[in-house]
């Protein structure tokens, strides 16, 4: 299987991420000019090469109008026009690219908008983007996506995310690291910090890897033919790069995961509930409930979670603060999973996000829930007939 491997030790943003990308194409200076030709107004790509602590990569700048910014954009604040998702739909339809590198763009657009809706508490499209909706960093989103149709790996996997530490300043003043929008868009994703004073994983790069991301986890057994490295401006005591592997790998028959599960007897349907979502967002992959008799003839509630052996804990400390067992238990287990990814299609009713599985020689597609209930709400339909008007749209 061909598989990409993202190492994200240093964390990761959009420039590091094209980079990286670039140095696995057969003919760097074709890609070049074809980005170049994309029509992105006042917009050139450069790379060159660049050294990290005695590691040569390559370095991709963005210069707009002739001028390059002076930092990542989402490591200052820079005076640039808010931007919404209208605003980066209205560029992306006017560029020369395939249809289905232009729905992955607007893809990563959508989770830092519904990533910033979350984090600011008003709707999608109230959201104005700052950095992330300046050309830049739109030409990073867009190289990204095509050197991504342009490799067409199978399975994408990325090492766990080093985010960094500290504050950043952006456009809404100071913030902790990692920033609130990037740390809601790796919200079950494998992340660390460290002594690494800075902010490594940006939200551009967080969205990137959860659009493309297929697993997160350690370097999987692969024959590598070719490897490239992404470097960023900044020096650090670490090679500040984003390292990416090329390789075949064998059609795994599994992952290992955590389940976790206790039984309660003295818990109301609102706080099962409730736990549930605190679960989740403490890195949970799964969380379902079961009925239950318990002793003394007691109805009860089995609530099972499944988790990455790394959140192990976390998830422990949470089942503990949101539930009233007293105790619980734990098993490690294999889980069989076929490789995922979502696509955005534009239709009459329009973009629907469609969910898509392989493996194990069966192809599944599903239409995203909320899409289709937007298109039901809006229309004063049924969730049925929204499907079936999404279905007939499609083809």
């Amino acid at each position: 299987m061909k598989t990409l491997y993202i190492d994200c030790g240093m964390g990761t943003a959009g420039d590091m991420l094209t980079a990286a990308l670039l140095e696995l194409v057969p003919d760097r200076d074709s890609f070049l000019a074809r980005l170049n030709g994309l029509g992105l107004p006042g917009v050139v790509y450069e790379a060159g090469s660049a050294v990290k602590c005695g590691i040569r990569g390559t370095h991709v700048s963005v210069l707009i109008h002739g001028a390059e910014e002076a930092d990542h954009p989402h490591h200052e604040h820079h005076d640039h026009p808010h931007t919404g998702l209208d605003d980066v739909s209205h560029v992306l339809s006017r560029l020369d690219l395939p249809e289905t590198v232009r729905n992955d763009a607007m893809a990563v657009y959508e989770s830092i908008a519904e990533a910033e809706s979350h984090v600011h508490g008003v709707s999608v499209k109230e959201i104005h983007f700052h950095e992330v909706g300046s050309l830049d960093a739109i030409a990073d989103v867009v190289a990204v996506c095509l050197l991504m149709d342009a490799i067409a790996p199978e399975q994408v996997v990325a090492s766990p995310v080093h985010v960094g530490s500290g504050q950043v300043r952006c456009a809404h003043g100071v913030l902790p690291v990692p920033a609130p929008a990037t740390a809601y868009l790796l919200r079950g994703v494998p992340i660390c910090g460290g002594e690494i004073r800075g902010e490594l994983c940006t939200p551009t790069g967080a969205a990137l890897l959860r659009h493309f991301v297929h697993r997160f986890g350690p370097l999987p057994t692969m024959r590598t033919s070719a490897i490239g490295y992404g470097m960023g401006k900044k020096d650090f005591p670490a090679a500040n790069c984003v390292r990416v592997l090329l390789g075949e790998t064998e059609e795994e028959s599994g992952d290992v995961v955590a389940e976790l599960s206790c039984n309660v007897d003295d818990m109301t349907a609102e706080e099962i509930g409730f736990a549930m979502e605190r679960l989740l967002e403490a890195g949970a992959l799964d969380v379902f409930t079961v009925p239950v008799g318990m002793k003394k003839n007691r109805p009860g509630t089995l609530i099972r979670v499944l988790c990455s052996p790394a959140d192990k804990e976390t998830l422990i400390d949470a089942l503990f603060r949101h539930t009233t067992t007293l105790g619980l238990r734990e098993n490690l287990t294999t889980r069989h999973v076929q490789r995922r990814r979502v696509e955005t299609v534009d239709t009459p009713l329009g973009p629907v996000r469609v969910k898509r599985s392989t493996g194990h020689g069966v192809s599944l597609s599903k239409f995203e829930y909320e899409d289709l209930a937007r298109i039901a709400r809006e229309r004063g339909i049924s969730l049925a007939e929204a499907r079936r008007l999404a279905e007939e749209a499609l083809l």
